[in-house]
């Protein structure tokens, strides 16, 4: 079962008034644990982009502070931090691999790159610490603070998108954070990734909408 094209604007909607709620943001049931996620089709990327674009300008309006993060720019960054010797070696090897199977060139560089991006000290320490740095620039906005994660299907097929929401809890400083997920959802809690992964049901957070 696909995400329906209407579904955007419905959870955007149902989002936002969850964020503005008079009593502080009411994405979760549970107090500590502010996590939401917005699937979409991976194809409706730019449609979505727009719908990110309005509701951060409704809650900047509304005295509040959004804090935009791109997995693809902090993926890109960690392999910068190889050193160019190090990258250059893994793209030889993989280009040498594929040669032989796509398959196993895409198995090479999956693997070299998990140790790197998964885990508590991967990608998830990277999106934990931008928030925490946002966080403290503006402490007098505490209630009024919102975090968007976004461009997930830059980590595909190298990561799970539930792992990263796994490590980030308690990490986050109680900021209310916002995955946007291309994938299918399946079921009342089950996703899948890019729409061609085993749908995950170890979701906790609420999916809208």
């Amino acid at each position: 079962m696909s995400v329906p094209r209407t579904a955007l604007a419905e959870a955007f909607a149902a989002l936002r008034k969850d964020l503005i709620h008079p009593d502080g943001p009411q994405i979760s049931t549970m107090r500590n644990y502010r996590f939401a996620i917005v699937p979409y089709l991976p194809e409706d990327e730019f449609k979505l982009r727009k719908h990110v674009q309005t509701l951060v300008g409704d809650l900047s309006a509304s005295g509040w502070v959004v804090l935009t993060l791109s997995l693809q720019a902090l993926l890109l960054e960690r392999i910068r931090a190889l050193g160019d010797d190090v990258v250059q070696r893994i793209i030889d090897m993989e280009r040498r691999t594929a040669e032989a199977s796509p398959e196993r060139g895409l198995n090479y560089l999956r693997g070299k790159l998990a140790q790197h991006v998964e885990g508590p000290d991967g990608i998830a320490a990277d999106v934990a610490r931008e928030i925490c740095n946002f966080a403290d620039a503006h402490p007098d906005k505490a209630e009024r603070t919102l975090a968007i994660v976004g461009r997930a299907g830059a980590l595909y097929p190298f990561f799970r998108t539930s792992s990263l929401l796994k490590h980030l809890d308690g990490k986050t400083r109680n900021v209310p954070v916002v995955l946007l997920y291309p994938g299918v959802r399946q079921g009342d809690n089950g996703l899948s990734f890019m729409g061609v992964v085993n749908p995950d049901r170890d979701y906790r957070p609420r999916i809208y909408p």
